[in-house]
């Protein structure tokens, strides 16, 4: 009895030779484009008693597109925009567009959507995460460490934004 990397048996008893696993690959990450504003500087960095936690808001958005004729290479953006602000003052804003190639061999074709979408910009995440941390430090503030996204989610409410709306019943 033969076994396949720990798995079930192969077909026949015999692993399949020809049959390559499925495998991802990075091959380069690298910041495309990173903006750090802080225009009310030194007076928004000036920490008044009593005075309340800024406000945050962070948007994330995933864009990809293949490489090259192979279909295989897959350039991944990962863009993280963000605002910090009381109410009478804006804080500090950034813009951070971070990217990976990628490759992907031997992965079903209905799935290397899903795979380039979600697990991509998961791979990418920490490293911007980072960047960010250190240029709000930089900019003279505490690191701000962004909570971790769940990719998946956000897949899914991208997908369900693309499909088209049902029509509407028909008058009776």
């Amino acid at each position: 009895m033969s076994m396949t990397n720990g798995g079930p048996p192969a077909a026949g008893g015999a692993p399949a030779a020809n049959e390559a696993p499925p495998s991802l690959n990075v091959l380069a990450q690298y910041i495309k484009d990173l903006s750090f504003e802080n225009p009310n500087a030194p007076r928004s960095l000036q920490q008044q008693p009593g005075q309340q936690q800024p406000k945050i808001n962070i948007q994330i958005n995933v864009n990809a597109k293949p490489l090259g004729e192979t279909q295989a290479d897959f350039e991944v953006e990962l863009k993280i925009e963000g605002r910090a602000e009381l109410p009478s003052s804006f804080l500090f804003g950034f813009d951070l567009l971070y990217a990976g190639v990628f490759r992907i061999q031997n992965v079903p074709e209905d799935s290397v959507h899903a795979l380039v979408m979600i697990e991509c910009p998961r791979l990418l995440f920490p490293f911007a995460r980072a960047i960010i941390a250190d240029a709000v430090r930089n900019g003279g503030f505490p690191p701000l460490m962004i909570d971790p996204v769940d990719f998946v989610s956000l897949y899914r409410q991208r997908m369900e934004q693309q499909q088209p709306a049902p029509p509407p019943p028909p008058a009776t």
